[in-house]
């Protein structure tokens, strides 16, 4: 992932000066901070992912089961797919691969897609330094998604502060939008995946 982006963006002057700002530059931030946000998403979800099948052979090996790929392998799907529907909330919402190719390079520091394919043949020691690092690669992604999701409700309450005062127009909303030939997004709330 481009961190250089997400640390300007953490940074505590990215949000000076707000309500002397265009609206159009609050929309540009706003657009900004979620698309980084989705990075991050995309990439939490991936070292979950990482972590369930690591903690699946740790599981299979905890039962007495020999070291076997095609047992992992077979085992993934019932592994893997509790982690596809969320306790009384419904399914997740799918995820686009970010454009970035340099997304995954923090998890592929960590595991990548070869080391992944060779977890049964792994040192339990191994095993549990590879759960640790990717336990702490999460809590860091997360993190950083909380930074994402304050930066998304500090410049939405600017833009509704507006609306409210009138400071904003809705007609001229929908006046810019059309003349650029855009959907509208709306009365400026976007909603928020699940923190």
């Amino acid at each position: 992932m481009d961190l250089a982006t997400f640390e300007r963006i953490s940074e505590p002057d990215y949000l000076q000066g707000l309500t002397s700002r265009p609206l159009d530059d609050l929309r540009m931030m706003r657009a900004e901070c979620k698309t980084v946000e989705d990075a991050l998403s995309f990439l939490r979800r991936l070292v979950q992912g990482h972590l369930d099948i690591v903690r699946c052979e740790q599981d299979r090996r905890a039962s007495g089961q020999p070291a076997d790929l095609a047992a992992l392998v077979a085992a993934l799907p019932k592994t893997l797919s509790e982690q596809v529907v969320g306790r009384d909330r419904g399914r997740l919402p799918a995820l686009a691969s970010p454009r970035d190719p340099t997304i995954t390079d923090e998890l592929d520091a960590i595991c990548d897609a070869v080391r992944l394919a060779h977890v049964p043949d792994l040192p339990d020691g191994d095993l549990d330094r590879l759960v640790t690092d990717l336990r702490c690669l999460e809590q860091a992604v997360s993190a950083r998604r909380q930074i994402m999701f304050e930066r998304l409700d500090v410049l939405s309450a600017e833009v509704t502060r507006r609306y409210r005062t009138g400071a904003a127009s809705v007609d001229a909303l929908l006046v810019d939008e059309a003349g650029s030939g855009r959907r509208p997004d709306g009365p400026e709330s976007p909603v928020y995946e699940e923190r």
